[in-house]
């Protein structure tokens, strides 16, 4: 398939745009939208939501800007106790389509990680800088890259004239760095056929996506003093909490042959469990009473349980870990005690067969770039809208997702136009256009 007069001239329009695009990249990026800790206020969230808001208005489409109520999330494993939306509020647009046609959500998050360390930048994270082809700052690549190509697209549509017979909705969210909340908010309350998340891709059509789980395992010893041989543990002797926990993280560490030694899918590295905190003792000169262990586990879409996410893996773990303990003395009698914290995401999936991906596929291939799928490791608020919404939803963005979270964050100038153009032949395609 070749494209159509009205396609090239929605090409041609967003390369006349270049300047502009990375423009609204800039006053993105200059907006600090660190991401949301516990404790602290907002930052530049609302102002930034506003901007866009003023420029989806100005190019015809209706928007709300709101705080959502997060009472009915209460309890949700990626929603933290207490939690709300004060000073991070939501965007929805809409541009409505003349009817009959299917609806296309695009969906990208504003909220950016910290910049520390601040020395190991070479540019101000927040004074975006354009060079060699590069527009560098925080959040250039992850992913307010994404979000200008994503709104660039509907406005080139809009200017161009282009009607589509199906609703294009262009929502922007908050808290997907931190606890996935913005997502989950967009999954209960819009409804569309498909969605695209400009997350970088390197154009890649990302189908799959890794879930998290977030384990503490807490190991039990007996105070004593270190500078003193030791008595045997039954007759009241110290027990090294610390030691004993070193012990579970090589149980953890066979666990993690096991899991790579399963069958492979196609698109993503196998499950992992990596230790990534320990904490344990209270005294230079004391055997450690008590140690903390925390892992970070990431989990295939096909161990998913029923309802999409982790209570299966969760499972498996602890009954490695129980089996661990049964082989030592000490840990029989005192059993290691598992904690899932809040935070955990799920994993998720659409079938290469789904009408956006081949869509994409096919925008590739009629600009003349190579179509190809591939799948994150990580996960991404797609993978919210897939499981709690039920919308198949794909990653499809610029810039590599190896410099995401890095010192000089950057994103080629060429990957937003290339984006962008891709996402507006898309929305023509998917959505259908007169």
């Amino acid at each position: 398939m070749s494209l159509t007069p009205a396609e090239e001239k929605v090409v041609d329009l967003i390369g006349s745009r270049e300047r502009e695009l990375v423009h609204l990249l800039c006053q993105l990026i200059a907006f600090d939208t660190r991401t949301h800790v516990e404790g602290e206020g907002a930052r530049d969230e609302a102002a930034l939501q506003a901007h866009l808001a003023r420029r989806l208005e100005a190019a015809g489409a209706a928007v709300e800007v709101a705080e959502p109520d997060t009472t009915p999330f209460h309890g949700h494993p990626m929603v933290p106790p207490g939690f709300t939306f004060a000073g991070r509020p939501q965007l929805v647009a809409r541009f409505e389509g003349t009817g009959g046609g299917r609806s296309l959500l695009l969906n990208g998050h504003i909220d950016v990680v910290d910049v520390e360390p601040l020395s190991a930048w070479t540019v101000d994270p927040f004074d975006a800088v354009v060079r060699d082809g590069l527009v560098w700052g925080r959040g250039a690549c992850d992913m307010k890259g994404g979000v200008a190509a994503m709104v660039l697209a509907a406005e080139s549509l809009a200017r161009a004239g282009v009607e589509l017979a199906g609703d294009l909705i262009v929502n922007t969210v908050t808290e997907e760095e931190s606890t996935g909340a913005g997502g989950l908010v967009s999954a209960r309350t819009i409804s569309a056929d498909a969605a695209i998340v400009p997350e970088p891709s390197g154009l890649t059509v990302w189908i799959a996506c890794r879930g998290s789980l977030l384990p503490t395992i807490t190991v039990e010893g007996r105070a004593g003093h270190a500078g003193i041989a030791p008595r045997h543990p039954d007759d009241g002797g110290p027990v090294n909490a610390i030691e004993k926990a070193v012990y579970l993280v090589d149980a953890l560490r066979r666990l993690r042959e096991e899991w790579a030694l399963r069958p492979h899918h196609p698109h993503l590295s196998p499950p992992d469990i990596v230790p990534t905190m320990i904490k344990g003792g209270e005294w230079l000169v004391s055997y450690p009473a008590r140690c903390r262990l925390d892992c970070h586990v990431e989990y295939l879409p096909e161990q998913a349980d029923a309802d999409g996410w982790g209570r299966d893996v969760e499972a498996e773990i602890e009954g490695w870990v129980a089996a661990a303990a049964a082989a030592d003395p000490w840990l029989r009698e005192h059993p290691p005690a598992i904690e899932w914290l809040v935070g955990g995401v799920p994993p998720a999936e659409v079938s290469e067969a789904e009408p956006v991906v081949q869509t994409l596929l096919e925008v590739e291939r009629d600009l003349g770039r190579q179509a190809r799928l591939g799948g994150l490791d990580n996960w991404h608020d797609g993978a919210t809208l897939i499981v709690d919404g039920a919308i198949p939803a794909v990653c499809y963005g610029p810039g590599d997702i190896h410099v995401a979270h890095t010192a000089d964050e950057r994103v080629p100038v060429a990957d937003l136009v290339a984006c962008a153009q891709g996402i507006a032949l898309a929305a023509m395609r998917f959505c259908g256009a007169t």
